[in-house]
Parts: structure tokens; sequence; C-alpha cells
């Protein structure tokens, strides 16, 4: 007969400790974290100024300024369906509709007809902002607040 002690006992192997980010699923969160880019309404309204001036943009700044309208348009079509504004009203979802049309369309390539393409793009931004706000969805821009860091506003 045998003996064991309660030391075999507990001598069983362990499998090796995996720290809690080792988990796709939280890796991913993590990831998105990272991505995240949080609502600025100043520098979405001073995007949309720039663009909507008498005066149009310079040629070299088309490029960034269409960028940075779609993903104010982008944002605010997350925001608008996390808050599930698409089911509740009406307008929401027509303006989330128009927003994601006028995202998709390629940047034409004359001076002209891509100030043409930014003016509809800020256009939609402006009044998905509008709808957004007016339903609650956002708070309105605090135009006396600082801009957050790390973001670009226009010049």
């Amino acid at each position: 007969m045998t003996h064991t002690t309660a030391i075999d006992r507990w001598n069983r192997p362990i499998p090796a400790w995996r720290p809690p980010l080792e988990s796709e699923g939280l890796r991913d969160m993590l990831e998105k974290f990272r991505r995240w880019d949080p609502y600025d309404g100043g520098a979405l309204l001073d995007d949309v100024g720039v663009v909507m001036d008498e005066v149009p943009p310079p040629e070299d700044a088309l490029e960034e300024l269409a960028e940075r309208l779609r993903g104010h348009l982008m944002q605010l079509v997350d925001i608008a369906i996390g808050a599930e504004a698409d089911d509740k009203d009406e307008e929401a979802a027509a303006l989330i509709e128009r927003a994601r049309a006028v995202r998709s369309e390629d940047m034409p390539g004359d001076h002209r007809a891509a100030s043409a393409h930014l003016r509809r793009l800020a256009w939609a931004v402006n009044e998905l902002l509008e709808r957004m706000v007016s339903t609650g969805c956002v708070k309105a821009p605090d135009l006396q607040q600082p801009p957050v860091p790390g973001r670009g506003r226009a010049a």
C-alpha cells in the first residue's frame, strides 16, 4: 500500500497563466479603444465652416478636408445607429442614408467639382449634426471649449 501525502495530491500540472489581454475579445476591444476618436463638435463645425466659406479651400487641402468630413459623417452615423435614431426618427434615418451615399462618392479630379463635393459632404455633416442634437443623441458643440488634444482643426 502506498502512502499519499497532501503534497502529492496538489502536485498536478497547472496550466500556465495567461494575462487577460491574451484573449481575442479583450485584445479587439483594446484595439478599438486605441482607434477611437472622441466626438469633437467644435472640430466638426470648424471643418464645415472652412468648406462652406465663400472662399473655397485651397486645392492642396481638399483631400484632407474630405477625409475629415467623411470621418465626421461616419462618427455621427455610428452614434445615431447606437442611439437607434434611425429606428425612432424618420428624418434621422433619411439623413443617415444620405450621409452614407455622399460619403461613398469618390472625390472628383478638378478643383471646382471637388469643392462642390466637399460642400455636399459638409452639408450632410451639418444636417445630421443638427438632427442628432435635436433628438438628444449628441450635445450641441460648445464653441467656447478648446479643441480635443491630438485633433487637427482647420487653419
